[in-house]
């Protein structure tokens, strides 16, 4: 069996800034610290910093007074950093900065009295963190449906941010249609798009052409790993999201004699070797990596961690 692996796949500079955070604090001061909410969408990520000390909660209640606290990539509402001041709670925010920029462009939109339009998944933690903090009212669209049931008028001076863990290709027909049905908005630039999704997404339609089956390890709540399956089946490979090697059904490889390999920018490489050993167990395999985009972005810690 040959397997190809999509590059890049797997970890974003978001989500290793994130778990870094996490595992200096650890280091600095000492388990436990409280992390709000996963701080990555990836069980193995989460039990592997648990094992090391780090308590994840889904509310800042549980927090004991001046305990380490870390936000999650996701980013938080603004209600929830005032909870964590007027607690006084030595907040380390581990927030992706594309999406730290994502609040930034909202916000000065709003600023300049533009109606806001968030195009994002109802539910995720990074639209509910955007959509706190902003000073307003902001409208969720998921769908072109959604654009044509927005009760704005035509001329409402309106504007749009869109989630991160969405590529240019998946929110194209939507701005479009916010486009289309408004004479006056604005949006960030195209290069604002999160260059991690978009690149793996890319990758998938590349190896898309090459194999029979997608395997795409991630969390079954990671949005951008169900993005990359969609992508797979859309092109008309049988693909399938999956944990780890644990959960490879061998009734899926009947017939196929090339897998494709990807993982969401949260899952971490060890998880990628543990799926080609399940496939190693079940017959012989050569591995080879498609050709791809390097990516070379690093994101800097917070200062109080940086020199530690």
């Amino acid at each position: 069996m040959e397997v190809y692996l999509a590059q890049p796949r797997g970890f974003c500079a978001g989500v290793v800034r994130a778990i870094e955070i996490v595992e200096r604090a650890l280091e600095k001061y000492g388990p436990p610290v409280y992390v709000r909410h996963e701080i990555v969408h990836n069980k193995y990520v989460v039990e592997s910093l648990k094992n090391k000390g780090a308590i994840f909660v889904e509310d800042l209640s549980e927090v004991p007074p001046m305990a380490v606290t870390v936000f999650s990539a996701h980013g938080v509402a603004r209600s929830v950093e005032e909870e964590a001041a007027a607690r006084n709670l030595p907040v380390l925010n581990a927030t992706c900065p594309l999406v730290t920029k994502v609040h930034n462009q909202g916000k000065r939109y709003m600023s300049k009295g533009r109606v806001l339009i968030l195009i994002g998944h109802a539910g995720h933690p990074e639209v509910e963190g955007t959509m706190g903090q902003v000073p307003g009212p902001v409208l969720l669209v998921q769908n072109v449906e959604d654009v044509k049931a927005l009760t704005l008028p035509e001329d409402a001076p309106a504007a749009y941010i869109t989630q991160t863990t969405l590529s240019v290709d998946d929110t194209k027909d939507i701005i479009a249609a916010l486009k289309a049905r408004f004479t006056d908005i604005q949006g960030p630039d195209i290069r604002d798009i999160c260059y991690a999704t978009q690149n793996r997404q890319s990758a998938v339609r590349d190896l898309s052409k090459l194999v029979d089956l997608i395997l795409v390890v991630g969390a079954a709540n990671s949005s951008n790993s169900n993005r990359l399956r969609e992508i797979g089946t859309e092109a008309g490979v049988a693909s399938y999201l999956i944990a780890d090697g644990s959960k490879l059904n061998p009734e899926w490889l009947k017939g196929v004699k090339t897998v494709g390999i990807t993982a969401g920018a949260s899952a971490p490489e060890v998880l990628v070797d543990d799926v080609i050993e399940a496939l190693r167990r079940i017959g012989p395999v050569t591995v080879s990596v498609l050709p791809g985009r390097e990516e070379n972005i690093e994101f800097r810690l917070p200062a109080e961690l940086a020199a530690s």
